[in-house]
Formats: C-alpha cells, structure tokens, sequence
C-alpha cells in the first residue's frame, strides 16, 4: 500500500480539526469536492463558506451537493478567495477550523483562467486571520501548468516566511516524481 495522494492527505490533516458543528471555507470550489467533504464533517450544524469566481464552479458545486444527507449549511460565493475576510459573516472571523485551496484551473473548463499569486497571497494571509487556534489551512498546489509554477513558489516562499511561534507549515510532496507533481502546503494556526 502506498502513500496517499496530496488532495487526500489534505483532507486528512482538515478531518483531524474540524469538528461537527463547526465553520469552513473551501477557497476554490472547483468541482466541489472539497466543498462536499467540509459540509459532511461539519455536519448539519455546521457552516462551509465555499468560493469560486467562476459561475460555472459553482454550478458543479452545486450538482455534487445536491441531495447529500446531513450536509452543513452551505454558502456558494461567486467572488475571488482573496475577498474571504470581508464576505464571512463577522461572527465567525476567528472561529474558522479549517481553510481548503485546491490552486489552479478548473478541469474541463477555460485552462486559462487559473488562480495568481496576485490573489492567493491575500487570500493566504485573509485565511490565517480566520483561523481559529487550533485550525488549519492547506493549499494544493500545481506546478505543472503555465503560471503554476510562479504560484505554488510564491505560496511556499509565503509559508517558509510565517513566524513560528504562531503557525506550524509543512510541506507534503513526493520527492521521486517529477517536479511539475502537485504537493500541499499545511498550515497550524498555534495562537
């Protein structure tokens, strides 16, 4: 048996945290993928913040929601991740357990809208500020496609720069595949 993939190791280290009844964010939609497991682990009193700036995100989002039992409420936001602090309700700034990217592009969709460090920088920072202590956050990153490569080194150059005493990082990648393979980013907030 070997080791598993980094989409899901990434909901490995969210399964550890986030508890029923608690507050999520999925920070790219995507197919909803995330946006799915978040809604089951926080469960029907739960709440998942999901984003996407593409209509058509949301909407497969959407599908893969429909009719799943015991889902938290779930709030789909037709705006870039990089706004998150200002569209989660203030009540829960803080409360966060757990912060989801899956970087890059949409598959089956325009491969040229993907997501820029321009964005995913502050989104980052936005996203350590909503944290709870305890919570986490984490980041799939792509380099295999055009611009992905200056995103998942801008994002690792990011985590390599978080003070210590406050967030615990790491990075999980399989070092005897290609460079351009996906890895995670895993962030602690510790206070």
């Amino acid at each position: 048996m070997g080791f598993v993939s980094v989409l899901a190791y990434a909901q490995k280290l969210v399964g550890e945290r986030l508890q029923p009844g608690e507050i999520a964010v999925d920070a790219t939609a995507g197919t909803g993928v995330d946006t799915l497991f978040l809604a089951q682990k926080s469960g029907p009193r739960g709440t998942v913040y999901s984003f996407d700036i593409q209509e058509e995100a949301l909407n497969r989002t959407r599908e893969r929601l429909q009719g799943q039992p015991g889902l938290s409420e779930v709030r789909l936001i037709a705006k870039s991740h990089h706004v998150m602090k200002e569209a989660v309700e203030p009540a829960h700034l803080g409360k966060i357990a757990a912060v989801m990217f899956n970087l890059g592009y949409l598959p089956g969709a325009d491969s040229g809208v993907i997501t820029l460090p321009e964005t995913t920088l502050p989104a980052l920072e936005a996203a350590c500020r909503l944290l709870r202590r305890g919570g986490v956050l984490t980041a799939v990153l792509y380099p295999g496609h055009a611009g992905g490569g200056q995103e998942a080194h801008a994002v690792q150059d990011w985590a390599e720069q978080l003070p210590g005493a406050e967030y615990e990082a790491l990075t999980y990648r399989f070092v005897n595949r290609e460079a351009t393979a996906p890895y995670l980013i895993g962030v602690s907030k510790r206070k």
